[in-house]
């Protein structure tokens, strides 16, 4: 697949992707890639938040590719039965384990525990070994029950611009092999 093919939806996690974000940088050079924007980014709430994926998912013209970060992972996954587009693949980006007591802020455990059916599309999940929001064991446990193929990132932290992940070129290498394999 390439990417004029797909509607490519970018959605963030808690308090959105800055302009220094790998996300951000790839919607600018994403031709059709589109942010699914939430009214509060501070304060998320699972039903609103999931109710705007399903709508950019509906709304869409052309198969749709998911590149989720962190709670957009979240929000992506719980939005499913919401959608009624078909969805080419997904690109989700350390997910947070939003059924860990110890994260930080509290409310983002309302978006878990995490469904655990396989997903009905191909799916990688890439995650961190040294990821404060949610552990690589976690990571993989979660990728292993969607079916999803898990790629180690090292010690990468939260892949955000904070651990140093802005442009992230090995991310773009990943990203551009996974939709080559996509079907139309």
């Amino acid at each position: 697949m390439k990417v004029a093919q797909a509607d490519i939806l970018i959605v963030p996690g808690y308090t959105n992707s800055g302009p220094d974000h790998w996300q951000s940088r790839w919607q600018s050079r994403l031709s059709s890639a589109r942010r699914v924007e939430q009214d509060a980014w501070a304060k998320p709430v699972r039903e609103d938040w999931t109710a705007r994926f399903a709508e950019c998912v509906n709304q869409a013209e052309k198969p749709v590719v998911i590149i989720a970060h962190s709670l957009g992972v979240a929000t992506a996954v719980q939005a499913l039965p919401q959608c009624n587009k078909p969805i080419a693949g997904a690109f989700l980006v350390a997910p947070p384990d939003v059924v860990n007591p110890n994260i930080r802020p509290k409310h983002l455990m309302t978006f878990g525990p995490y469904p655990r059916d396989p997903l009905p599309f191909p799916s990688i999940v890439v995650a961190s070994q040294n990821d404060s929001f949610g552990s690589f064991e976690h990571a993989s446990d979660i990728a292993n029950a969607w079916g999803a193929m898990l790629v180690d990132a090292g010690e990468a932290g939260h892949i955000n611009a904070q651990s140093g992940h802005g442009p992230w070129p090995e991310g773009t290498m990943v990203f551009a092999h996974f939709l080559a394999r996509l079907k139309v």
